[in-house]
């Protein structure tokens, strides 16, 4: 299937929004074929956000229909179901590069295009955004909609209802759109409520509904309590028949259920919301997946994808065995653990399939919490765990794991709490781009009093790893990689590596390379091609960024050369713990060299070429070992 014998006539005479309203509504659901199949063909080349984009199609549409954008301001919360918004943005011609390196990003991005009003790819920020925008425009008296677009997962976070709270207290203008894609609602209510709320805010009833309000408010004496006695009626009326109670809570007005697939509805209700003051949310019904029936049916595979056959949906079959992942070495590890030691416990934030942990919650589900889109609160969860002798491992994305950051000071660190970092996708992830590259922890990790921070050069490290970090008497952190593992064999046991202690895995005089994680591997390729110059190099598996082996001082200073690797911002990383540790140690006349990603936040794209520009595989190290030792590559 492809593009040639799908033709998209209605795509691709929409370059902007402009031409989007020069369409009939009619035409709309043509168009919203259109998009969905090149969506499916494209991800099935590409890897990338599919169910998630294909449940928003309608919705895209209709937003970009009723509104002027983008002198109105659309935000799409996470931003991984934005793919229709791209193609209906004038990015058609290029979105075929879709997440691939140069091509366009995966997400929301302000530089990539003006449509694309707020940058992101963490979840449950579009509702704040969306408030200091809209607060903006009101300084200045610019008269425009500030539309944010959430969905039902991000409104787990707590930072959603902070701006809803905010939002409601303010009174600014802003339409929320809540993307409810797994709540169930019966037919009827769903159909009854979608038609009351839309005659409800249509044109007529608000200012028929104004003109009311004005003549009962002039009534002598008795105007105020009469009309705060309708407000009342209308108010329990409204949330007898709808969910809306808890957002007229917070002061918005509540709009919905409307079912996010029939165009003409949600066109007519943001329409008519366009015309209210103050903050309103929009309840819309989609389907994740949705016009892909293996989307369709397992809306969480099809979250995040990689390459697939469109006629199955199934990724082509491996050229060879295939090797397990870090992540599914470390969710088979959990799950042999738990039969072991009764106190381990596991958390994670909405992701038990992306880290590994679904068969665990499985076999242990009292043992087991996915607490939502919600870092901050998993990390003081397994605090109190902690406290009652439990060991919490919480398993989270190196990039989401940074939304928790006070937590884990403030309930873990600080009272020197037995929890278990597992940081999944720690390093550079690929595709998904500058929001996801997991770069900084180490960093963030390392500065912290009581914290053990480690990393695995292999998946049978990862097993020993966490094996000794479920043991560990406080707060302990160990990162890996996306992806799959080295292939290495597994041990039947486990064993408890001693916190802090490095591995020697080549003895030479020249020079001394310290490698942590990713980088071992290339360490070690680049030492045995250094014996063709003549060059005799160590080979460290550093294992512990905090504490460092002391034993790394006498190492550096009999060979006089250091060449540090990690794959972690080079500010405050492996290398800074690395010269801070020669300077306190008083070791001087050495030449030290660092291989880590610069400041600067790194670009999408595949691995293996991220890792290439940036001196992260074997031929980037040999030229650094190569410079430090003197004979310079030209």
């Amino acid at each position: 299937m492809n593009s040639t014998q799908n033709p998209t006539p209605l795509l691709d005479a929409v370059q902007s929004p402009a031409d989007l309203k020069a369409l009939k509504v009619k035409d709309l659901e043509a168009l919203a074929g259109e998009i969905r199949r090149t969506i499916i063909e494209t991800v099935a080349e590409t890897g990338g956000h599919l169910a998630p984009s294909l449940g928003v199609v309608e919705l895209a549409i209709a937003l970009h229909y009723v509104f002027e954008a983008p002198r109105d301001k659309i935000i799409w919360d996470v931003g991984h179901q934005a793919y229709a918004h791209k193609l209906l943005t004038g990015r058609k011609d290029r979105f075929h590069t879709l997440r691939q390196h140069g091509g366009i990003s995966g997400f929301p991005k302000r530089e990539e295009s003006p449509y694309d009003t707020f940058t992101t790819g963490h979840s449950s920020t579009s509702i704040s955004a969306g408030l200091g925008i809209s607060t903006a425009k009101s300084l200045r008296g610019e008269d425009c909609k500030v539309i944010a677009v959430i969905g039902d997962g991000s409104m787990t976070a707590g930072m959603a209802f902070e701006g809803l709270n905010q939002a409601g207290h303010t009174e600014k203008d802003l339409i929320v759109v809540l993307n409810d894609n797994a709540m169930s609602i019966a037919p009827n209510v769903g159909a009854f409520s979608s038609f009351l709320s839309r005659k409800m805010t249509g044109r007529r009833f608000v200012n028929l509904k104004k003109d009311l309000e004005n003549f009962i408010r002039s009534l002598p004496g008795v105007g105020e309590n009469i009309l705060n006695l309708v407000r009342k009626s209308e108010d329990s009326f409204i949330t007898f028949f709808t969910p809306g109670m808890l957002f007229e809570a917070f002061k918005f007005k509540y709009v919905g259920p409307i079912r996010g697939h029939r165009l003409p509805e949600l066109i007519e209700t943001f329409r008519n919301v366009g015309h209210l003051e103050g903050p309103v949310l929009v309840h819309v019904l989609t389907r994740k997946g949705k016009g892909y029936e293996p989307a369709e049916k397992d809306p969480a595979h099809y979250h995040g994808v990689g390459c697939f056959e469109v006629t199955t949906g199934c990724p082509p079959p491996p050229r060879e065995k295939p090797i397990p992942s870090y992540t599914e070495i470390f969710g088979e590890t959990m799950v042999d653990l738990a039969e072991k030691f009764e106190h381990l416990f596991a958390i994670t934030a909405a992701m038990p399939e992306g880290t590994g942990l679904s068969h665990f919650a499985e076999r242990w589900p009292e043992r087991f919490l996915d607490v939502g889109i919600a870092e901050q609160h998993a990390v003081t969860f397994a605090a109190g765990l902690a406290t009652e002798g439990y060991r919490p491992v919480v398993a989270i994305y190196s990039t989401f794991l940074q939304r928790a950051f006070d937590q884990i000071i403030h309930d873990v660190c600080l009272p020197n709490l037995p929890v278990v970092f597992a940081i999944d996708r720690g390093g550079l992830v690929g595709e998904d781009g500058p929001t996801h590259h997991g770069l900084f922890d180490l960093s963030y990790l390392r500065s912290l009093p009581n914290m053990v921070v480690m990393a695995p050069a292999d998946e049978d490290e990862l097993r020993h790893m966490l094996y000794t970090a479920i043991h560990h008497p406080g707060p302990i952190a160990l990162r890996y990689p996306r992806g799959k593992g080295l292939g290495v064999d597994l041990e039947t046991d486990y064993r408890r590596l001693e916190i802090g202690k490095a591995k020697v895995l080549r003895e030479g005089k020249d020079l001394v390379m310290i490698a942590l994680g990713s980088l071992v591997r290339p360490a070690l390729e680049a030492a045995r091609r250094l014996e063709e110059d003549a060059i005799s190099a160590s080979v460290i598996n550093c294992r512990f960024v905090k504490p460092l082996d002391s034993r790394l001082c006498d190492l550096a200073q009999g060979a006089g050369r250091v060449l540090v690797l990690e794959e972690n911002t080079r500010q405050g990383g492996l290398g800074g713990a690395v010269l801070e540790l020669f300077n306190d140690s008083g070791v001087e006349g050495v030449r030290v060299r660092r291989v880590a990603l610069p400041d600067r936040f790194i670009e999408h794209g595949p691995v293996s070429i991220l890792r290439a520009k940036y001196g992260m595989d074997t031929e980037g190290v040999l030229r650094e070992a190569r410079n430090l030792w003197g004979k310079k590559e030209g």
